[in-house]
């Protein structure tokens, strides 16, 4: 009888411990599978974190080519800005030097065709002078205050007319009929002979204008200035 119980309570502390063991087992797979869980989550939080830095980076990498391509497009448009400033400007320049001269040729026709209809020609009555005397040039009249501003027309300084008007004095006296009988010089720069002032107008031998613009070209390009035409004249007798 005792050794009857002895096998039952073996056999029931058997069973007690395979259902210890087992509900062991059960709380134990609950919990590593928690732990599981947790550590899933773990790294779902940590992947989430690092693309939210990505993006945050991404971000501030965007931002930086924004403002960069806002500066340069700032820095583009200034420099556009600037030229077609300066190319404005020299059209204006351009503009102004077109009508200046489009006035100047206007004034030369009129002049010339003002001349024709008067009847003015190389055997006719004298060719007035329709430019502008300045100014500078109100002492003198006549030939010579033509004389002065054409001499600044062709770019001389004032100071150079007293020179210019000692030189044609004792060239012609001013007289755009002078003619020295024996040598043929003719007109007020007593050009030799007188029909190379054609080169600056058919009216040569009656306009004043064509043989001042003449004698000055002359001078110019042999001289340099009125005065130094008046020296050489003084050393030698002739220019």
């Amino acid at each position: 009888m005792n050794r009857l119980w002895s096998r039952v309570g073996i056999r029931v502390a058997s069973v007690g411990l395979l259902v210890a063991g087992v509900i062991g087992g059960v709380y134990l797979g609950q919990d590593q599978e928690v732990q599981a869980q947790s550590a899933q989550v773990g790294l779902i939080v940590q992947a989430d974190a690092d693309e939210m830095q990505l993006l945050k980076e991404r971000h501030g990498q965007h931002a930086a080519a924004r403002a960069y391509q806002r500066q340069a497009e700032g820095v583009a448009a200034a420099k556009a800005a600037a030229e077609a400033k300066a190319a404005a400007g020299k059209a204006r320049t351009v503009e102004k030097k077109l009508i200046a001269e489009k006035a100047a040729a206007e004034k030369k026709a009129a002049a010339e065709k003002k001349a024709k209809s008067s009847g003015s020609g190389s055997s006719g009555g004298t060719v007035p002078y329709t430019g502008e005397i300045p100014a500078s040039c109100d002492e003198y009249s006549g030939n010579r205050a033509t004389g002065c501003a054409l001499m600044l027309d062709e770019g001389f300084k004032i100071d150079q007319f007293p020179c210019l008007d000692k030189l044609w004095k004792k060239e012609s006296g001013w007289n755009h009929r002078a003619e020295n009988p024996s040598s043929g010089a003719y007109g007020i720069p007593q050009s030799l002979p007188g029909s190379k002032m054609a080169s600056e107008g058919s009216d040569w031998k009656t306009s004043p204008a064509t043989q001042i613009k003449w004698g000055l070209g002359y001078i110019k390009g042999r001289y340099d200035t009125p005065c130094n035409a008046w020296s050489h004249s003084q050393n030698t007798g002739w220019y």
